[in-house]
């Protein structure tokens, strides 16, 4: 399966080796500098040899000092190449963690608001902050990891021409080490899945918390919360005790079995060199050889343990981008306002008319909102086409859903309001005055908080009205606009919005008397089908069930 152009999503391997291939120039560098730079360090032990051999033993003072200095000349590049090293590959995580980052964005901003219906605001957290840079981590293997690699092919090339066994020796060494470590990577993996799982779990449940903060204070229920938040973290601890098990083994064994296998291959070369067929020089060039050989062989360990972390995290995020978004293609709508039916519910909404929407359970006004609003799958009809049919981007356009708990965005009062439109101010305070959102409104450059933190519920939720009044759709969709506010205000939404809409086509969904009463035709919902249809008036004379539903209502406002 392939989505957004050219990126692979068959799987989180097949992503990986995507993202290697797109930034393969920065892998390049990666693994050159890298390459150059174990090839200093490897070069560096024959130096030395040769000033032993050629300069210290004969007692060659001119000589000694001329391999001397080229020991210092290495030296120096060796440093330059081990910054130009860290360089591009800090490069090449930053790039590819940053890539993954803009393809996770640009797909939730395609997902638009139905987002919060295929994921956890939780899992999106996860993937934006930590699997990213996860991701990132795991390119290692493209740069150093194939550095390291070369870097041991040519040591055991160069011991190949001293010794023949300590060649051998290296060259079944390596292969030894992964045998220890691969069975810990794959158990690594199997509990970082887990562990990848539950740590999403946990970090929905803080944001649900953070977001409900305010409501908490009022119920009463934080410490519930609390207690619930703690004993979930604590099983994701246990979790974590279990993917750091085998990953502390996979770092014990980086850092010990390198020392390990560096101490045979000495011992073996300090028996050559006793009996002779080493000579002093030698001997100490093998054992610079294979302390070398020390680093390139803990950078594969740590490659491969980034990688399977990557794996854990790339698996999430190709899930995520698998997710499917609004199809641009498709047909075009009525060429102009139509009537939406909806089959399912038997809803009629018909342009130009303020239709309200009376439900028992307010869940299934609800859901016929987000039908009408070609949200999840749909049967509605939009003159005589299917809804689904549509080019996703004509709906957007012209059918307006406002949801009650949608988010407002940060920025001054004018851009909050204008949404994707340039900010006019005459057009801003109009749709203000509508949703009776002055009390916000002091000036159009209060600044608004994320989610509107810093101004209270009923004020929100007004200047969500607010909003979806200045975008003018050819229907707007809006569930519970005024369940907020008080009963004065709620009369004078009702009236301004009436006014301001007229000739436009408004369905909305609510229980409150004082908008039933403005609405041309109400649509009496039980179990989410329509069972009497009328204005308000008239369903109040004729309709028990609607007339119960709608003084319960006012009871309670009462």
């Amino acid at each position: 399966m392939r989505q957004h152009g050219d990126v692979d999503l068959r799987g989180p391997a097949r992503f990986l080796w995507w993202l290697g291939r797109s930034n393969k120039g920065r892998v390049g560098m990666g693994a050159l500098f890298g390459s150059l730079w174990f090839l200093s360090l490897a070069t560096t032990p024959w130096l030395l040899s040769q000033a032993i051999d050629h300069g210290l033993a004969p007692h060659e003072p001119r000589t000694l000092i001329a391999w001397a200095a080229a020991v210092l000349i290495v030296g120096a590049a060796s440093a330059g190449l081990g910054i130009m090293r860290h360089r591009s590959m800090t490069r090449l995580r930053m790039a590819a963690a940053l890539q993954t980052a803009d393809l996770v964005m640009s797909h939730a901003t395609r997902l638009g608001s139905a987002l919060p219906r295929r994921i956890t605001a939780g899992e999106v957290v996860t993937i934006g902050i930590s699997d990213v840079w996860t991701i990132g981590r795991a390119m290692n293997v493209g740069g150093v990891g194939v550095a390291s690699t070369l870097a041991i092919s040519v040591v055991a090339t160069i011991l190949f021409q001293t010794s023949h066994m300590l060649a051998a020796v290296v060259l079944i060494g390596v292969p030894v080490l992964a045998v220890f470590v691969g069975p810990l990577l794959q158990r690594g993996q199997k509990a970082g899945l887990v562990y990848r799982e539950q740590q999403g779990e946990l970090n929905t449940r803080l944001v649900d918390v953070l977001g409900g903060l305010r409501i908490l204070n009022g119920l009463g229920g934080k410490q519930t919360h609390l207690s619930r938040y703690d004993d979930q973290s604590a099983r994701l601890r246990d979790q974590g005790y279990r993917v750091g098990g085998p990953f502390s083994w996979i770092g014990a064994l980086g850092d010990g079995l390198p020392v390990v296998f560096l101490a045979v291959v000495v011992w073996l070369a300090a028996r050559l060199a006793v009996s002779g067929e080493l000579t002093v020089g030698e001997l100490v060039a093998v054992y610079g050889y294979t302390a070398m050989l020390v680093i390139p062989v803990n950078v594969l360990i740590f490659c491969s343990f980034d990688v399977t972390r990557g794996l854990v995290a790339a698996r999430r995020v190709v899930d995520f981008l698998r997710l499917p978004a609004d199809d641009p293609s498709g047909v075009p709508g009525p060429p102009h306002p139509a009537v939406l039916r909806d089959p399912e519910s038997g809803v009629v909404a018909e342009p130009g008319r303020l239709t309200a929407l009376a439900g028992s359970r307010p869940a299934d006004a609800a859901e016929v909102i987000d039908r009408l609003g070609g949200y999840g799958e749909t049967a509605v009809t939009w003159g005589d086409i299917p809804l689904a049919e549509v080019a996703q981007p004509e709906v957007r356009a012209r059918l307006l859903v406002a949801q009650p708990g949608a988010d407002l965005f940060a920025g001054e009062l004018r851009d909050v309001v204008a949404g994707r439109d340039d900010a006019d101010d005459e057009r801003v305070r109009g749709a203000i005055t509508t949703a009776v959102a002055h009390d916000v409104a002091s000036s159009l450059d209060r600044p608004i908080e994320w989610s509107g933190r810093n101004i209270s519920g009923g004020q929100r939720q007004r200047v969500r009205l607010a909003r979806a009044v200045h975008a003018d759709p050819e229907m707007l969709l809006a569930a519970e606009p005024t369940s907020a506010v008080d009963a004065h205000t709620e009369a004078a939404i009702a009236e301004r919005l009436t006014a301001a809409r007229r000739g436009r086509g408004t369905v909305v969904a609510t229980t409150s008397p004082v908008m039933l009463d403005q609405a041309d035709v109400v649509h009496y919902l039980v179990d989410g089908r329509v069972a009497a249809t009328g204005t308000h008036r008239s369903l109040l004379l004729e309709n028990p069930g609607y007339r119960a539903l709608v003084s319960r209502v006012f009871g309670e406002d009462a």
